[in-house]
């Protein structure tokens, strides 16, 4: 049993982060602290060509492994946070979706956009009244015909709302679990409106999505009714994701105190040289260490390049733990020069701390895991 990375793997990350290093240290926590999407990033990114890396080289990927884009998003992340997220945007999420279940056509249009880095898409799944629950979206969509889709409905929270070209929007076309689709609407569509943006404590901005009698071509339908177990497969690849930045954030912000803890001097001595830092150090490694062996098994694991929900869950459950854990504890190392944005740490205990949250929160993590163990359902509704 290797538990290491393959010889190709050890030399992509190396070429990675020697990339971040040269291009996207400079500017890291400018880029950081603007809440704008790093159009410029996505491109230079694509023309290396680390957009795409798990899409199959006929639809213009690199056909590379999950574990491959993980171990990129690692490198780059460990680097420059919001360069990750366009690593993020170009390989996990609805840009996968899209690759893995559009039609030709579908993939034909928007498909070359995303890789290049020209597109940004954003998905619309969380609703006021359906956020973990995300079979009581009420969001609907009906047919108008043979060519057309009517829309009604709301989206809260969506990633990339406030800039995104393109959204992959979930919604109802009958009533239960097997009644729910999803559509691409292009932002300029009429019936789609976009609201006021709001901010994250991290710093990022979202904005509502309205939609009202949003007519649609019937041929930007992803997935009509009886998908939904398929549409959400592939969004076991965005948890992935999370987890994947969720290292690099931690041992971004390991790092910075690993420096400082080195070249800080109290009391006539370095700060490594005491006892109570030494053991915060050896506790942040073995948070990091082992949240990214359980990573890297559920990519490594994935069967035809979509990762079990088990896996998932565990990878995202322990490293959105190690991730925000050791950033707190970074921070705590560095004292008030980790609590400023003069360091990318404060940054990083933000953003780390959204991800326990985004794409399932650790609680509902915990009821997945769970039902691996026990191998079956357990309902969360009342009147069961």
């Amino acid at each position: 049993m290797d538990f290491g990375l393959s010889t190709d793997q050890q030399d992509l990350h190396q070429a990675a982060r020697a990339f971040a290093r040269a291009h996207l240290g400079p500017g890291a926590a400018e880029r950081a602290h603007d809440s704008g999407y790093p159009r410029d990033v996505a491109r230079h990114l694509a023309r290396q060509g680390f957009l795409g890396l798990t899409i199959p080289t006929a639809r213009g990927g690199q056909g590379a492994s999950l574990l491959d884009a993980v171990v990129v998003i690692e490198a780059i992340g460990s680097v420059c946070p919001r360069s990750a997220d366009v690593v993020q945007a170009g390989n996990f999420g609805a840009v996968r979706t899209i690759a893995e279940l559009a039609d030709d056509d579908l993939r034909a249009r928007y498909l070359p956009g995303l890789l290049s880095g020209d597109t940004l898409v954003g998905l619309g799944m969380t609703e006021p009244e359906a956020g973990s629950a995300v079979t009581d979206l009420r969001t609907t969509v009906r047919r108008d015909g043979d060519a057309h889709v009517v829309l009604d409905g709301s989206k809260v929270f969506t990633t990339h709302s406030v800039e995104a070209d393109l959204f992959l929007i979930y919604a109802r076309f009958g009533p239960g679990t097997a009644g729910i689709g999803s559509v691409l609407v292009e932002r300029d569509t009429p019936g789609l409106s976009v609201g006021k943006p709001a901010t994250f404590m991290s710093g990022e901005q979202w904005a509502p999505l309205y939609l009202d009698r949003c007519r649609v071509p019937a041929a930007n339908v992803l997935i009509a009714e009886g998908g939904f177990a398929r549409q959400m497969s592939t969004f076991n690849i965005e948890r992935l994701g999370n987890a994947a930045r969720s290292i690099a954030l931690g041992q971004l912000a390991f790092d910075e105190a690993r420096e400082h803890a080195t070249r800080r001097h109290q009391f006539g001595r370095p700060l490594c040289d005491f006892q109570g830092i030494q053991w915060m150090f050896a506790d942040m490694a073995l948070a990091l260490e082992s949240a990214q062996l359980v990573l890297h098994r559920a990519a490594a694991r994935a069967d035809h390049g979509l990762p079990s929900a088990h896996d998932t869950a565990l990878a995202k459950l322990a490293a959105n733990r190690a991730g925000f854990e050791v950033a707190n504890t970074a921070m705590q190392v560095m004292g008030a020069t980790g609590y400023t944005q003069e360091s990318l740490v404060e940054y990083c205990v933000r953003r780390t701390r959204g991800w326990m949250i985004a794409g399932g929160s650790t609680e509902i993590l915990k009821n997945r895991i769970a039902e691996g163990i026990f191998d079956r359902r357990f309902s969360q509704r009342s009147g069961r």
